[in-house]
């Protein structure tokens, strides 16, 4: 069985044009089928400020009302994919952008109004893999933003984490997956103030203890969450740490273990 692996990017490689074409061009070399998942860094908020659309947030996530759906969609789905696309083909890597309605991979729902309306915020139901399996086996590589949509045409806003856990998750049957979050740190970290700190494996046990003591908090919990989403769900191998952990083998990361 073929290895596949999901990569997801963040921010800290996005919205630095030299950290971006580093990383793209180590990523083109990857041997094997492979997936890249990336977010939206800054620049949707910088030009939602630029339009005077109003950025609004709760605990850390964004309200994704009709015009920053918009934006997002301007910014996510074109300018940084095709960005992506564009690099990773003077690089010998044939690629093809994709958000979650292209080809119907990704289906979601809108996120239901409970303490907060997240607006067009979407939660995954399934991943069709049919067509990503075509392209893979065909030596292509997926690119997808965060972008899904509810089958009725209506495009929602997706958290890349959970896009990245849910397409390993989808092709676990098909190939050994293998998930990769990609930060600006070596992996999860003991003490936040020492980068040296990582917790190299973390299981169900400890995650539990790691939340309790507060060493894990925050932003972290939900990345964590859809680890453990992976790794339950017969997701192979699940690591977060800096992107070097793809590319060397003296890097410490973070391994998360059922």
């Amino acid at each position: 069985m073929k290895t596949l692996k999901v990569i997801k990017i963040g921010g800290n490689i996005i919205d630095d044009e030299q950290v971006l074409n580093h990383f793209l061009e180590r990523f083109s070399k990857i041997e094997g089928p492979k997936i890249l998942v990336h977010g939206g860094g800054k620049l949707a908020t910088k030009l939602a400020n630029k339009m005077g659309v109003e950025v609004k947030m709760t605990n850390g996530r964004r309200i994704t009302d009709a015009d920053t759906l918009d934006i997002i969609t301007m910014v996510y789905a074109g300018k940084i994919n095709k960005n992506i696309i564009a690099k990773l083909q003077t690089k010998q890597c044939n690629a093809i952008g994709f958000s979650g309605a292209d080809g119907n991979t990704i289906v979601s729902e809108r996120r239901p109004i409970k303490d907060v309306d997240f607006g067009f915020v979407g939660d995954v139901l399934k991943v069709n893999t049919n067509t990503l399996e075509v392209l893979l086996n065909a030596g292509v590589t997926p690119v997808f933003c965060a972008i899904t949509h509810d089958e009725n045409g209506q495009l929602l806003n997706t958290n890349a984490d959970t896009i990245a856990s849910e397409l390993a998750i989808g092709f676990a049957n098909i190939f050994k997956t293998e998930l990769y979050y990609c930060f600006e740190k070596n992996g999860v970290l003991q003490n936040v103030s020492d980068d040296n700190s990582v917790i190299e494996h973390i299981n169900s046990e400890n995650y539990k203890a790691l939340i309790n003591d507060g060493i894990i908090a925050d932003g972290m919990l939900p990345k964590l969450n859809n680890c453990f989403h992976a790794i339950n769900h017969n997701v192979d191998k699940v690591c977060i740490g800096k992107p070097e952990m793809l590319f060397k083998s003296n890097i410490k990361y973070t391994t998360i273990q059922g």
